[in-house]
Parts: C-alpha cells; structure tokens; sequence
C-alpha cells in the first residue's frame, strides 16, 4: 500500500485598492501597520516563507520555506502586491514553486486562482470566463508555466464553472467533500451511482467529472475533519499532533494507494494562529523524515495514480456556507462577526444591484467597444496583459493587436476607460463583499467603492445617469447600524466623498506642494503631474504655491491642465483654488497680484484673491488623499506633540516619588498623574531603542520605573519600534557581515529586546542571522581555530549573538 500527504493552502486577501489610485491607502484598523496586507503579510506570508524549526530549547535549528512542500495558491491581486511591496516575499513563493518542481517529479506546487475571487456560479457567462483566463495569464507570468489546478473562490463549484476551467486546460480543482452528489467506478456505463451526498466521500483518491462538452476535469475532495480541525480546533498547537492527525486518517486496512490530503485558508499558518506556520514546518519535516509515507502534490499524484472514480458534483455548493452559495447572495443564516440580532438580508439587494449596474454597462461597453475594438470580450480577455504592464509600450501593443484601426490619443483613452469599466465591473463582485455581517464593512465599502468608479467611468463614456438607478437599488440594502440606513446613505458617505478625477489629483498636489517640494514630473499614486510653472514663497510659517501643471492618469491616458494656488497660514489653516488652465497670461496675472499682497503680508487680502479668482471653488487639508493626510497632519502636530510630551515630562518628574510612594501603599494613583507617567515613561522607552547608542541600564531604570509605578506599557507601539530597530541593523549585517560594530549592536539591542516584558519579533534578524551562520561562519570558524585575531573576536561576538536570537548553532558546523 502507497501512503501520500498533501497539504493544501488558499492565500488570499481581497483586492484593498481605492478604484481610483490603484493603491492601498492608510487603515487605521490596522496599526501599527500601514494596512491589513502589511499586517497579514508579517503575520503569515513572510513566516511561512522562512518558518522555524525548534529543537527541546526552543531554539532554532532550521529555517525552511513551507511553500516548497505544500500545495497552495495565492490570489492574483495578493501577488501583484507582494510583488510591489515585500519582494523577498513573492521571491519566495515563486522559488516555492521551483524547488516543488524538482521534489514532485516535476510538478510545480503553485494553483493558479479565479482572478478576484468572485464566486463563480453567481456570475454570468463571460465574467466567469474572463475570470478564469486572467487568472491562468497571472499565473504563467508570475510562474513561467502553465497550470495545473485552479482554485475556485470558496470552492464554489457548478458544472458550467468546471467547463471554463477545462476550457483553459485546468486538470483539477479542489472541493470540500460535501460537494460531491454521487460517484461510480470510472469506465463502466452500467455501474450503478452511489449516492454520497448525505454521506462522506472517500478523499483519499482523485475523481474525474464528465462534462457536457465532452470535456473531463479531475477533482480531489480534502478532508474535512482534519482540515476543520486545523482551522477552528487548535490542531496547529504542536507541530506533532498535526503530523499524528494526518497520518491518523490512513485507513490501515485498505489495500490501495491512498492520499490524506487537507485544505485551509493559508492565514490559519501564522495569521489565526500565531505561530501555526511552525507547526507546520515542524510536521511537514516529521513526515519527509517518515519512511512509510511520502509527501506530495496533485499534479504529482495524479500523474502517478490517474482517477478509478467518476463522480458528479453538488451544483452551487461550496466549502463556507451550509447552504450552497446563499452567503453571497441572500440572508441564509451564515455569518462572521457583529450582533447576534443583526440580519443579512442586505445581501440579495447588493447583489441585485451590481448585477443590474454590470448589465446596463455592459450592453453600452460592447456597443461603444465595436467601434474601437476587432472583438470588445476578446479584447477584455487579453486585457490582462496591461494590467500586467502598464508602460505605453506595452499598451500601443495591446492597442496594435486588437484596435480596428491605429488609434489617436482621445481614442485611446476612450480604449482604456472601457476597459477599465469592465474591470471593476469584475472587481466590485470580489466575494468579500457579502462574507460578513454588516452592509458598512470595510470589505463591502470596497466592492462598492469599486462600483462607483463603474459609475463614474459610465457617466463620462456614455453620458449615462445609471447613479439613480443604481442608487435607488441600493437603497433597498437595509444597514444594520442605524446611522447608517442603507446601501445608499452608504454609498453618498463613503464612495462619493473617495470620487477622484483629475482636478482632485491637481488640487492633492496643489496643497502637498506647500509640505513637500515635488519633483517634476511627480508620480501621485497611477498619475503623473508634470509643473509648467509653479513658484513658492514663504515667510516664517505661511507659505503659498502657485502654477500651472498637467496631470496624466497613468492608468486610462486622460490628461488635462489646471492653474491652482494653495496657501498655508500655520497650523491646519490650509486653503486653495483649482480650475482649468486657460492660458498664461491669467497665471501670470495671478503671480503678479499674489506676490505683492504676500510680500506686504496682506494675508486678508490675499485669501480674498484666491476666492475671488477661483470663484470659491476652493480645497483644504480634507482634499489630500489619505495617506498624505496623515504624513502632513504629522508635520503640523509635531511642535504641539513636542510640547504637550515636554508638559507631561515636567509633571512627571515632579510627581515620580510620589506615584512611587503611593504604588508602595497600594493606594490608587491620580489618573491624571498616570497618565502622564504612561506617556512620558513609553515614550522614553522607545527612544532608548532609536538611540543610535542603545543603553541596556538605561531600559533597566525605565522598566523598573513602571513596574514600581504600575504602569501600562504600549506593546504594540514599542514592539514595532523594537521591530524596526531590528530590521535596520539586521539589513546592515546583511550588507557587511564582517563588521564587527554592526554585530556587537545588534548583540545589544536583541539583548534589550529579551528584557521587555512581551514577546517581540525577531524574525528579521534570525533570518540574517541564520544565512549569515551557513555562509559566512563556518569559514570564520575555521579561521578563529588557526588563532586568526580578527577572526577569534568575530566568531566569539557570533556566537554570543545567538542567545539572544535564539538560534541554535550546531556542533557540525563548528560550534
């Protein structure tokens, strides 16, 4: 009997862009991170491309790249942001995929997915299909190959979904084994179906299902007490319990080739479960190392041991909801987070709305697409490849390929608006959408956010008003929160206030020109704002930017030229002027007039002069895109911040003895005196590890001082600012391993970081650590043996670093 382990992991986040920039901006709910990508990314997807392996101390002994012996798939729009934001990440994954080539016979692990997880049986037609070729064009760009396996969103699964994945040459997918309806021994007409619907199907071996085109697909059924196991039961507590589950559901009397293969969301290794990715690393060692079994993956597997079984699947089923695909389209009773009392039934109207929105777009896109393209759906499919690449060379190639005739710059502008309003006409029925609770959810704003832009670009293509109709829909999406009412109340706060077109991308720039002195041309997120003219005065706090400038969306080519003025009184005091460029002669005029009521510092009237000249069409702080916000907002507030910390300093070192003493009486402090302690003491805790000279007593006296005091320390602040201290000096061993002073400071700080009373993240640095101790130590070693001095010191100031880390350093290899 042969005995085969598959683990399967789903890593994927939904699509965070705003529709507008193209960029993820700032998420408060995050912090201390940027936003939940960042987060999730530290939390798993980094851990598991470089997870530990402890031995009995608790030290490390291995770092490994889980991907490389599991199967798993990550979302296309996951990727194309690790790719831009965390590429040592998405190098990972991609070398997960070639190591898994060279151990499963060829094999790549990596499953392409349905482009943005929108839940296949509920689309239509050509939105599935699309959805399945973006999703094989991402992969083979990413991966270099075809795929294999395609992962369908939620596992939502119905016989014309199978048939787009056959189409595009997908030889398997993975269900939940309730998704299976019946099943036969494969090759005999006459054999009777055994009806496993309400029953278990056998998931140790593959299936084939029969299409109707005549087309085949394989499909493997996971496990689905083991998988539920790891995801909601704390299987991941030890790394070998999971290894005892999964060589536990072998059947030790069958006779044939099995497969004990699992299925789960890839945020359980690490993200829902700290530190599940070590457990994983822990067990996937265990079974290699196991001679009576042998990992593997499906194209492996299947190629060794194609399916005896044929099967028909339960259509509109999937792994997350009990009752089909209800979750994404009705009040079934399925849910994740809020009230008891809440009710879903927001969900159909949402649905019924964006369905209504994608049609009426639709019939108006091929119409308008005709005139431009040689086939409007073939021309989506293939639009991928821009998405991919948006240089204007690579555009012209697309437009050269598919455009009826070579195409003038309004025209292709007009290209790429229509295409883009099919894009997020896909996106705004990304699955997130209807996966939890509540209409206001920062996942439903998204999807509707990605409507509006469909609005918009439908206004501005066709002069359609599809806004009422879309809105009056919407209006029937009742909130559970009462402030909010419903879809459209929903809509008017949060997506037309995040609305941008050219002029508010003029006007973001306008007022981030005072804070910060732009290069020319200035990439502002997917635009590129080029300064015809612009002059900058200032005196001691005010300062006032005028000109003249060109903003290009790089995204849809429109561009246009504005005139604006902003002016800066101190503070928050921020205001300004934007209109459409009519010549120079009007700026010029603007400069002359501006310039001398500035130099007379006639502020009243100047303020006048801009209202006047922009005809009260004016902005403010409020108009800079998010993330700006927060940088300039962070400006202004400093000098405050310095003070309001310098008050609470003095009143702290007034009244230190006496939160002493009454702590020592066990008698309740002031909470005016506290809270001064907890700023000030968690503000100089953190600068103990900015210190370009860390002072180990120095963090001694300030611990001590809020034990004694009994203050509350900031552990998510100060483990981030611990993190990056980590990770700076890490990067600079990486850089220069040799040096000595970068050793002996990283030596001091990872012994600082032991001290603080919470558990920090060494990861960074153990991972420097780590290649550093199989490149370059064994050599330093040898060379420390041979009484070189240089070398002794280093390898003794190594070697002491270790401790710290928490990195075993193996007596093979010199230690």
């Amino acid at each position: 009997m042969e005995r085969f382990i598959c683990v399967h992991g789903h890593f994927y986040q939904p699509p965070r862009e705003n529709p507008w920039l193209e960029a993820i901006e700032l998420q408060e709910s995050a912090q201390p991170y940027h936003d939940w990508n960042a987060r999730i990314t530290d939390e798993c997807y980094a851990t598991n491309a470089a997870s530990r392996i402890l031995d009995d101390q608790e030290k490390i002994v291995e770092i490994v790249n889980n991907y490389g012996e599991i199967s798993f798939n990550f979302g296309p729009t996951l990727l194309a942001w690790l790719e831009e934001h965390n590429h040592n990440v998405y190098e990972a994954i991609l070398q997960a995929d070639r190591i898994s080539q060279e151990r499963y016979s060829g094999h790549g692990s990596a499953l392409a997915q349905a482009y943005n997880h929108i839940i296949m049986p509920l689309a239509n037609t050509r939105d599935r299909r699309t959805q399945v070729i973006w999703g094989v064009r991402d992969f083979e760009r990413r991966f270099g190959r075809p795929p294999e396996g395609m992962w369908l969103p939620e596992t939502a699964v119905d016989i014309d979904t199978l048939e787009a994945l056959a189409e595009q040459g997908i030889a398997f997918t993975i269900l939940a084994p309730h998704q299976a309806e019946r099943i036969r021994p494969l090759g005999n007409e006459k054999a009777k179906w055994k009806d496993v619907s309400n029953a278990s199907i056998d998931p140790k071996r593959a299936y084939l299902q029969k299409l109707p085109s005549g087309r085949e697909i394989n499909l493997f059924f996971y496990d689905g007490p083991i998988s539920r196991s790891i995801a909601f039961e704390q299987l991941l507590h030890q790394g070998d319990q999971l290894a005892n589950r999964l060589m536990g559901a072998f059947d030790p009397k069958g006779t044939d080739v099995q497969l004990v293969h699992i299925a789960t969301d890839g945020e359980t290794y690490g993200h829902h479960h700290r530190h599940g990715d070590m457990a994983l690393a822990f067990a996937l060692r265990r079974l290699d190392r196991d001679e009576s079994v042998r990992l593997t993956n499906y194209g492996e597997f299947l190629e060794m041991h194609p399916p005896e079984w044929e099967v028909d699947i339960n259509e509109g089923s999937s792994w997350s909801c009990a009752h089909g695909v209800g979750r994404w389209a009705e009040d079934c009773g399925c849910r994740t987070g809020g009230r008891a009392d809440w009710t879903q039934a927001w969900r159909e109207p949402l649905r019924g709305a964006l369905n209504w929105l994608r049609d009426q777009v639709s019939v108006r896109y091929e119409r308008a697409a005709k005139e431009l393209f040689e086939s409007p759906w073939d021309a989506r499919n293939h639009y991928i490849e821009v998405i991919h690449d948006r240089s204007p060379e690579n555009i012209d190639r697309f437009l050269n390929e598919h455009a009826v005739h070579k195409l003038g710059a309004e025209e292709t502008s007009r290209a790429l608006k229509l295409l883009e309003l099919q894009r997020h006409a896909m996106l705004m029925f990304t699955s997130c959408g209807w996966f939890f609770s509540e209409l206001s959810g920062i996942e439903t704003v998204q999807v509707i956010q990605y409507a509006g832009r469909v609005v918009q670009l439908a206004q501005d293509l066709f002069d359609a008003n599809v806004r009422s109709g879309f809105l009056e829909r919407l209006e029937k999406a009742k909130s559970n929160i009462p402030e909010h009412h419903h879809g459209r109340r929903i809509y008017e706060k949060f997506v037309d206030a995040s609305v941008i077109d050219l002029e508010r991308v003029g006007a973001h720039y306008a007022i981030s020109s005072l804070f910060d002195t732009h290069q020319t041309p200035a990439h502002i997120y997917s635009y590129l704002v080029e300064d015809r003219e612009r002059k900058l005065y200032e005196t001691g706090e005010i300062r006032l930017v005028i000109g003249h400038s060109r903003v290009t969306s790089e995204v849809t080519r429109e561009s246009d030229e504005f005139m604006y003025a902003a002016l800066h009184l101190g503070g928050h005091n921020v205001t300004g002027g934007i209109q459409p460029y009519s010549g120079g002669k009007r700026v010029d005029a603007l400069i002359a007039e501006a310039e001398a009521l500035f130099q007379r510092a006639e502020t009243p009237a100047l303020v006048r002069l801009l209202d006047r000249t922009f005809g009260g069409k004016s902005f403010s702080l409020r108009s800079l895109f998010r993330d700006e916000q927060h940088k300039v907002m962070q400006t202004i507030l400093g000098s405050a911040i310095e003070e309001a910390e310098s008050a609470y300093q003095q009143v702290y070192r007034r009244q230190a003895p006496l939160l002493r003493f009454l702590a020592d009486l066990e008698v309740a402090q002031p909470r005016s005196f506290q809270v001064a302690a907890e700023i000030v003491l968690n503000r100089q805790l953190e600068e103990v590890f900015q210190s370009e000279e860390p002072d180990p007593e120095r963090l001694r006296a300030l611990l001590d001082e809020v034990v004694t005091g009994q203050i509350g320390i900031e552990e998510e602040s100060l483990g981030y600012v611990i993190n990056e201290r980590l990770v700076s000096l890490a990067s600079k061993l990486g850089e220069d391993p040799y040096s000595l002073q970068i050793l002996e400071r990283l030596h001091t700080v990872a012994t600082m970081a032991r001290e603080v009373p919470f558990e920090v993240n060494f990861w960074e640095a153990q991972n420097t650590y780590f290649d550093v101790l199989n490149t370059e130590y064994p050599a330093q070693k040898e060379l420390a043996q041979q009484g070189d001095k240089a070398a002794v010191e280093w390898v003794s100031t190594f070697e002491a670093l270790a401790q710290p880390l928490s990195v075993a350093i193996q007596a093979d290899e010199g230690g």
